[in-house]
């Protein structure tokens, strides 16, 4: 009954990424922007993927899904992230951070194995080309996408359970520009040691796992490479699966930092700053990588404007 009394936090209040000095708009200016970027390309690249037959392949597919991930993460964060500045109201009720906690953790977990998945879809068409469209028939696509998804959400229905579980009885402000796990379990004024150590675990497992499909997929993909006969099929082997790579690197390289450092050693500061590189520069970035150097992307677009 004594924990209960303590639980009396019904809204929280976000500090924000800036406060409202002139070189603090300019700041904000840029990260609006960057944002706005990220939005158009990623809904470009979905209408690119939609409008041409030729790209309604698995590949494309997954990229399709990656694009929708990239999207909600945006949407969850950066137009609250954005009226909160420009209006001056920082709150934030718990209802809607707890969604915030839901959809960046689902979609950060499911991006996690649909990277997986699409490291997997290089290595069958690199490695079995002649089975592809049976190993990778649009069922089996489909079925990935779907466990990529409800990965993450498992993941997240688990945490927000959790972090909403415990009392919250001390200052609601919470030191970052969206309700992420770290920054609001901060303010519990109960003992989150052994759920952070799990919730440590747990990240542990969410990264490296795919990471190693990841690794062991492009292993096998390298010693076919080497293997090809022709510096033309290498080349076009090397093209395909280099912007997966490239992706791969960006994410996986943010991620590792951001969960897999201790509770001792993390920082609102450093939170803030590799939380806007994951919900808006990677983002921005992902649909760029996969179309500058992809013909088939460029000759579609051209194509659906006309030229």
């Amino acid at each position: 009954m004594e924990l209960w009394n303590h639980t009396t936090i019904t809204n929280f209040i976000l500090l924000g990424l800036f406060s409202n000095t002139p070189y603090d708009f300019f700041f904000f200016s840029l990260v609006f922007l960057a944002s706005m970027a990220a939005l158009a390309s990623n809904i470009l690249f979905l209408l690119i993927i939609q409008a041409d037959v030729r790209l309604h392949i698995p590949m494309y597919f997954f990229l399709s899904q990656l694009s929708i991930m990239d999207l909600t993460m945006m949407c969850t964060v950066v137009p609250k992230m954005a009226a909160n500045f420009l209006t001056g109201s920082k709150i934030i009720s718990q209802g809607v951070c707890g969604a915030q906690i839901f959809l960046v953790v689902m979609v950060g977990g499911a991006e996690c194995f649909l990277l997986a998945v699409m490291a997997y879809d290089r290595y069958v068409a690199v490695c079995h080309p002649l089975r592809y469209h049976v190993l990778m028939n649009w069922k089996v696509c489909s079925l990935m996408a779907m466990a990529s998804w409800m990965g993450g959400m498992t993941d997240s229905v688990i945490d927000v359970g959790m972090v909403f579980s415990f009392p919250y009885c001390s200052s609601p402000v919470v030191d970052h520009f969206f309700c992420e796990v770290p920054a609001v379990l901060r303010l519990s004024c109960a003992d989150t040691s052994l759920f952070e150590d799990l919730m440590y675990a747990c990240c542990v497992v969410m990264l490296l796992v795919p990471l190693g499909i990841i690794v062991a997929s492009y292993s096998q993909i390298l010693i076919v490479v080497i293997r090809m006969p022709t510096t033309e099929g290498k080349q076009k082997a090397l093209t395909t699966c280099s912007s997966h790579l490239a992706v791969v690197g960006l994410y996986y390289g943010g991620a590792i930092f951001s969960y897999m450092q201790q509770t001792s050693s993390r920082t609102p500061a450093r939170d803030r700053a590799i939380s806007i590189f994951y919900t808006i520069l990677i983002p921005m970035l992902n649909p760029l990588i996969y179309s500058l150097r992809n013909r088939e992307v460029t000759r579609a677009l051209r194509k659906m404007l006309g030229s």
